[in-house]
């Protein structure tokens, strides 16, 4: 397989990306964890910045970085899939405010991993502005400053735009307006996962690549070459975790996809804006994103394409022209200055993992030994170091303010047996796009919004 045709990222990375050795029979490990992204590599970090003596074994099915840590928008964001509301209404307003804060506190503490480990990942703190383009999304940006606010929130952390504001930052076509919040780092996220292995490395971490887990129990990770026994067992598999036995129902694998245009001039960007390579999206129901990359490309991508029977996960989902097409569109509209041919020169795409009730958690069962995190819903960039600092408290038995948040412990149901699953994800889908294409036309909220939000679990 060539890795480096997964992703832009991984297309611009210098690393050649050849594996390392497999595992090569039975081992034993303090800590075993099966998935090599940014959940299972900051698990390993932060254990072994804790507790150099631990033995850790990390086991990937293919390279670090194959999932969604090497093709995803690159935000390193404050943003947590299940909303500050829904939180509060779950969990009471202190515990979701703690979440809130502690999602914030989570993009300076990546920032600051990332120097300290000298990982040159194209890092640039420049926040988030979510654009407003008509009257509709200009409600919901109202609605979120407000509920930003009354859950406790600091009015900096999330700041109403006018149309003006908004186009200062990123002049896109019809812009009402918009938020903006700081708590977002922009990032090469290859760069980002094949630093942090190789950091994990040098605390003498072990990781077998081309080794894929056929099996977790408790005690065991158990692969073709052998097995690796371990009183923990962590699973970090996210939007592959259904390929495991027992796990077909615990993540409802979505695929997000993306593209990448050439190199744009100084003086399409002085036209474009995000000088400070501000992420963007808009206050759409189905989900885009973009960033600025540090070589002055426009990386863009959404949401969008068919949830597959089975929750099956094929190379060949990774690549739908009708969605490709969806986004290069999206992106013309947006800027028109990129002319009716927007030059694309990448396009890419992989699954991202959905919990039944849109909820991220992490956790270890104490009994067995079984830890997990994921369900980050596309929002796993920073949520996953947070996941792994985590992880690596409940690990070592260390009670900390991390340990006591909500997310901790939680257990999303089970997605329904096929084919309701199918039938309720692409459904949903259809809803969202159904009620934008009504709120652009129109410009009024859609009367499907409220489907869309419960969809969406808010």
């Amino acid at each position: 397989m060539r890795y480096q045709e997964l992703s832009y990222w991984l297309s611009t990375m210098d690393d050649p990306l050849t594996p390392r050795p497999p595992l090569g029979g039975d081992a034993d490990a303090d800590v075993v964890i099966v998935g090599a992204g940014y959940t299972g590599l900051w698990t390993a970090y932060y254990l072994a910045v804790a507790d150099p003596a631990l033995r850790i074994t990390v086991l990937e099915r293919e390279i670090a970085g194959f999932g969604a840590s090497g093709r995803n928008g690159g935000w390193c964001s404050a943003l947590f899939p299940t909303s500050l509301p829904a939180l509060a209404r779950r969990h009471g307003r202190d515990a979701a405010l703690r979440m809130q804060r502690a999602m914030q506190e989570t993009v300076r503490e990546v920032g600051r991993a990332v120097a300290a480990e000298g990982i040159d990942c194209d890092w640039q703190l420049g926040g988030t502005v979510v654009l407003a383009r008509s009257e509709a999304q200009l409600g919901r940006a109202r609605a979120e400053v407000a509920e930003a606010r009354a859950h406790g929130l600091d009015p900096a952390d999330l700041v109403l735009l006018d149309a003006a504001e908004a186009a200062a930052r990123c002049t896109a076509e019809g812009v009402r307006g918009g938020t903006y919040t700081p708590h977002c780092a922009v990032l090469h996220p290859a760069r980002l996962v094949r630093g942090l292995a190789r950091a994990v490395e040098r605390r003498g971490v072990r990781i077998h690549e081309r080794t894929p887990v056929t099996a977790i129990r408790a005690g065991a990770a158990v692969t073709p070459a052998g097995t690796v026994r371990a009183p923990v067992v962590v699973r970090a598999t996210e939007g592959y975790t259904p390929g495991l036995p027992g796990q077909r129902r615990a993540v409802a694998p979505v695929y997000s996809l993306m593209v990448a245009t050439e190199p744009l001039p100084e003086e399409i960007w002085a036209r474009i804006g995000l000088a400070q390579r501000e992420t963007f999206s808009d206050h759409r129901h189905v989900i885009i994103y973009g960033q600025r990359t540090a070589d002055g490309r426009l990386a863009f991508g959404g949401r969008g394409a068919p949830y597959h029977f089975g929750s099956r996960v094929e190379p060949g989902y990774d690549r739908e022209p009708r969605v490709f097409a969806a986004l290069r569109r999206t992106l013309g509209e947006l800027f028109p200055v990129l002319g009716p041919e927007v030059p694309v020169s990448h396009t890419w795409g992989g699954p991202l993992g959905v919990a039944r009730d849109w909820s991220a958690s992490v956790g270890l069962d104490t009994s067995t030994g079984l830890a997990w995190a994921g369900g980050y819903v596309g929002d796993g960039v920073g949520t996953a170091n947070l996941a792994g600092r985590t992880l690596a408290d409940l690990i070592r038995g260390a009670e900390s303010d991390l340990t006591s948040l909500p997310w901790v412990g939680h257990r999303s149901p089970r997605w329904e047996p096929e084919p309701v699953r199918w039938l309720a994800v692409n459904a949903g889908l259809k809803v969202m796009f159904s009620a934008d294409r009504a709120e652009l036309r129109t410009g009024r909220p859609s009367r499907r919004a409220a489907l869309c939000n419960r969809f969406l679990g808010h």
